[in-house]
């Protein structure tokens, strides 16, 4: 039954039990876990792993791709398995932990983590825990929805788990383009060319003496957690879909637009799920995660191809795309993540990239991970990569949260991520501000008056009118700069009575 999976037949001895397979994992060690976007993540081994610490403490350092499903990552932190943790994660529990200083989190650039594995700046891996559709001839590993960083774990570990989930069909198989840079300061230069370029294998090689175990499981991704759109992420929507008209009444785009980028959420699927009603076509994507929105595009004709790093679709898409995978197989590709936000890559396609601010500031500097400068949400994940080197940074939110409680443009926002060097247009359900070629001073002006909601704009226009009274080249009143959260943490609210 196994043998068109496990195709290498001096493995097929290495097939043992999860808690077999978790019995490898000891204290200290640093462990490398495929998964991104809750897609293509190992899904037995950990868990047994949360059951062996109940017997047995251990700590260890995890790094994955980007999030983990199947509350893993919860699973871990509750049974204190986890001592460091990175780049990226989206688990309620372990946030909390994190911002308790319970477990160590390192907060990357998703592009950077095996940069710094294969210099040995951090590491060594001592297992990778890789799921796949199949073990090739030659032992290589054919992931399956996701390849993130699971190739250079695998490549980089001393020992490699495997874990062969059933549920993924075998039509998987050729979907995956295996590419690992060469060494610095000498390396060739990435032959990406186009969003269609393939210049890998299919397959993650490893010597099949790296394995040291092989764990059989049937159970599917965790579905995405993408809300329907609503009237103002469709506002965000409109307003870019404006602004990329403009651009190509201007000649600076055509129809067709540059490749796209959209970080993982709600606000910047429902933005590209806008494109199906737009006058654009055979658009191209070169993104992190596809999500429901890539294939509604394609399902309407408008997109030709999409290159990722996974896919991530909720339980409808997903029965619907993988039901009929053939449909979409010849205009999909999957790549190492270092590769599909590699800075090289992005700078040469010219990436449009749309990404998701949980707040900014009237000088366009943008916060996309911490709570009232403090507490981490997610991490900044893949959107510094494609902000600093895209041909277009946008950064899209809404207005408002907690009701209008919160503005999300505020004076200056107490953590920066994406400096405003590295942000060129602003969106929010009330307009958009294009920054580029503009100083700070008009930036604010800009800002305020079609990004901020009505009921905050005279908070803000008196901030900066008396900052300018003090002078500088982006005036500010240092004592009252981030006064904001304080007020809301007294009152409530940011709003003034």
């Amino acid at each position: 039954m196994l043998e068109d999976r496990i195709r290498n037949s001096s493995l097929q001895d290495k097939v043992v039990t999860p808690a077999e397979a978790a019995a490898f994992i000891k204290d200290g060690m640093t462990i490398g876990m495929s998964g991104f976007t809750r897609a293509g993540d190992a899904k037995a081994v950990p868990v047994a792993m949360a059951a062996q610490a109940k017997d047995t403490p251990f700590k260890i350092t995890l790094l994955t791709g980007a999030s983990l499903g199947h509350d893993v990552d919860k699973i871990l932190t509750e049974a204190g398995v986890l001592a460091r943790r990175m780049p990226f994660q989206v688990d309620r529990t372990l946030r909390a932990a994190i911002n308790r200083g319970e477990v160590m989190f390192i907060d990357q650039h998703l592009s950077e983590t095996v940069e710094q594995l294969r210099s040995n700046q951090i590491g060594p891996v001592d297992y990778a825990v890789i799921e796949a559709i199949a073990i090739n001839e030659d032992g290589g590993v054919i992931p399956t929805t996701s390849i993130g960083n699971s190739a250079s774990f695998a490549i980089l570990a001393k020992k490699v788990i495997v874990e062969i989930n059933l549920s993924h069909s075998l039509a998987l198989e050729g979907l995956h383009d295996v590419y690992i840079p060469t060494k610095r300061p000498s390396r060739d230069p990435i032959p990406v060319v186009s969003c269609e370029s393939r210049i890998g294998t299919t397959y993650i090689p490893i010597p099949p003496e790296k394995i040291a175990a092989i764990v059989i499981t049937e159970q599917s991704d965790s579905a995405s957690l993408i809300e329907p759109a609503d009237s103002e992420t469709s506002a965000i929507a409109g307003h870019l879909i404006h602004f990329f008209e403009s651009e190509v009444e201007k000649g600076r785009l055509d129809l067709s637009l540059n490749p796209l980028q959209a970080g993982i959420g709600t606000i910047a699927n429902a933005v590209l799920t806008g494109l199906v009603d737009s006058p654009f076509h055979h658009l191209r994507m070169y993104s992190e995660v596809l999500q429901d929105s890539t294939f509604d595009l394609m399902d309407a004709g408008k997109l030709s191809f999409a290159s990722a790093s996974s896919i991530t679709l909720s339980q409808a898409c997903g029965e619907r795309v993988f039901g009929n995978f053939d449909r979409y197989k010849d205009k999909l590709v999957l790549r190492p993540q270092e590769i599909s936000n590699h800075p090289e890559v992005i700078r040469r396609l010219g990436i449009i990239g749309i990404n998701t601010a949980l707040e900014f500031d009237i000088y366009g500097n943008v916060n996309s991970t911490h709570v009232a400068g403090t507490h981490m949400m997610n991490g900044i994940g893949g959107s510094g990569d494609f902000a600093r080197n895209a041909f277009l940074s946008v950064f899209v939110t809404k207005s408002v949260a907690k009701n209008g409680a919160i503005s999300s443009v505020v004076p200056m926002v107490p953590h920066v991520d994406h400096t405003e060097h590295d942000v060129d247009i602003l969106v929010t359900e009330h307009g958009l501000a294009d920054l580029r070629g503009l100083a700070p001073r008009e930036r604010a002006s800009v800002i305020i008056e079609n990004c901020a909601h009505p009921d905050y704009r005279p908070q803000l226009r008196d901030y900066f009118a008396r900052a300018c009274e003090r002078g500088g080249q982006t005036p500010h009143i240092l004592e009252e700069a981030i006064s904001w959260y304080a007020l809301k943490e007294k009152t409530g609210t940011m709003l003034k009575s």
